[in-house]
């Protein structure tokens, strides 16, 4: 590092600024026992209208009632959470952020391609969120358009990412405050119109059952890529308990108020004129939160602004572990400081989502299901290596050989586990743009098959590979190799 270099950096910290990069958070460093604040953080993650989207997609995308929506919500998101809860323990444990710890699975040139891949996931929700803030904003003053909007959220978003993980967890225990508000007021005036919602819809098929159940699980599977990057400064003597339930719980909790409540008052649009206008077939949230508020007069563009502001409770700690996870994916970007990276992804999102807005929810759809395909064949990996291979027991991760390519798995079984759940998902997967022949009887049933797949396929290969690569002098290498 240069002069000039160490001088803006004792700059930041002096300042607040996070300039710590991906190297593993020492024990003497991991001393805040607030476990709560990881409810507080992805509490405020959750509660805003993004869910609110996805929930809507039960009525607006796979036509299903109110009544049938709510049931699949309830039951996916409350199996595939169980995975983002599981992950955030390992954050305090190892103190290492999810790609960092996923070397112990992946190796440390086979991780490249997990976390080149979140880096485009969480581009994907900064698209997706910057786009429903623009759309808010916009329906406050005509002077405002839907393109200012969501150069705004981006601005606002990149000031709290920037400053790294303390601030994202002050600005965490509040930034849900707005958005809830928003959300428990547009209930109580548009609350009375949702007993019209019409109950046209056909009696729901196993097809659209399982669709709608795979972008749930998606928008649900993809926080595991980036629970354990918000507790490597909590202590490690933290119970493994507290910290699954407050996180299981933070995100569990408002994802199905949220989606419960996006699929009442999606359901609703088409019995109410002045909704379906706003709503645009799906691609306007901002439309329809703006005609439900309209009796409240100017208390209601108030709320929008609110609500908008709300939306970077999201956007702040997907763009900090972008930055993040495109470190892990090489040496090269782990020398450039991750707030340099805050800026980058911002001047990426920002003319994506503008571009993009115009066929919002088809693509945004699509993309949380591709998304959520390729993490949960990860998460599978990354749980049958700690619970199979590892015993569940955090003392057999070297964590001091983090980076030391001889002290790690070569990461040949999860590489190739990947891709054989990815064969399998193919043909299970169906989207708007394919639908594969499985996908066609079933309904998409991709992210499951991933999954198993992934795990079924690591447990095979795992103790070949340790007897292949024995130059690797990692304990658990030698214990698998010896079998």
């Amino acid at each position: 590092m240069t002069t000039p270099e160490k001088r803006l950096t004792q700059f930041l910290r002096n300042w607040g600024v996070e300039t710590h990069g991906i190297d593993p958070i020492p024990k003497d460093k991991r001393t805040d026992t607030r476990s709560y604040q990881l409810f507080l953080m992805w509490f405020s993650a959750t509660t805003n209208l993004s869910a609110v989207v996805v929930g809507a997609g039960g009525p607006v995308v796979f036509n299903l009632s109110f009544v049938a929506s709510t049931a699949v919500i309830l039951i996916v998101n409350a199996l595939w959470i169980m995975i983002p809860g599981y992950f955030a323990i390992f954050g305090p444990k190892v103190g290492t952020r999810c790609m960092v710890y996923a070397r112990f699975s992946w190796g440390p040139y086979g991780v490249a391609i997990p976390s080149f891949l979140n880096v485009i996931a969480m581009m994907v929700y900064l698209f997706f969120n910057t786009i429903i803030g623009g759309q808010l904003l916009a329906h406050v003053s005509h002077k405002l358009t839907i393109d200012i909007g969501i150069v705004i959220i981006a601005l606002i978003s990149l000031a709290v990412s920037f400053s790294g993980y303390r601030v994202l967890h002050w600005f965490g225990a509040i930034a849900w405050i707005p958005s809830l508000i928003g959300i428990c007021i547009m209930l109580g005036v548009g609350g009375k119109h949702l007993t019209t919602a019409s109950e046209s819809y056909p009696a729901p098929s196993a097809s659209a059952i399982l669709s709608f159940a795979a972008t749930l699980a998606g928008s649900g599977v993809a926080w595991c890529n980036m629970t354990p990057d918000y507790g490597v400064y909590h202590s490690p003597n933290a119970s493994s308990t507290r910290i699954f339930l407050y996180t299981y719980l933070g995100i569990l909790l408002p994802t199905l108020g949220t989606e419960i409540f996006g699929a009442a008052f999606a359901a609703a649009v088409p019995s109410i004129p002045s909704w379906a206008a706003g709503y645009d077939n799906g691609n306007d949230i901002g439309g329809l939160t703006a005609a439900v508020l309209e009796p409240v007069g100017g208390f209601g563009k108030f709320l929008l602004v609110l609500m908008a502001l709300g939306m970077s409770s999201q956007t702040t700690p997907v763009m900090y572990s972008c930055g993040i996870s495109l470190m892990c994916v090489s040496k090269i970007f782990a020398r450039v400081p991750r707030y340099i990276y805050a800026i980058i992804a911002t001047g990426v999102a920002i003319p994506l989502a503008i571009v993009g807005r115009t066929r919002f929810y088809n693509v945004i759809v699509a993309c949380i299901d591709i998304v959520g395909y390729w993490s949960a064949a990860f998460a599978g990996v990354v749980l049958t290596e700690h619970l199979v291979f590892r015993r569940r027991d955090f003392a057999n991760y070297e964590v001091e050989h983090w980076d030391n390519a001889r002290k790690l798995p070569s990461g040949f079984a999860a590489v190739l586990s990947l891709f054989a759940a990815m064969g399998f998902v193919v043909p299970c997967m169906a989207q708007t743009f394919y639908v594969g022949p499985i996908a066609k009887g079933t309904g998409d049933i991709g992210l499951w098959i991933g999954l198993f797949t992934a795990s079924a396929v690591y447990c095979v290969l795992r103790p070949l590979e340790a007897r292949w690569f024995r130059d690797r002098t990692d304990s658990i290498q030698e214990d698998l190799s010896d079998k």
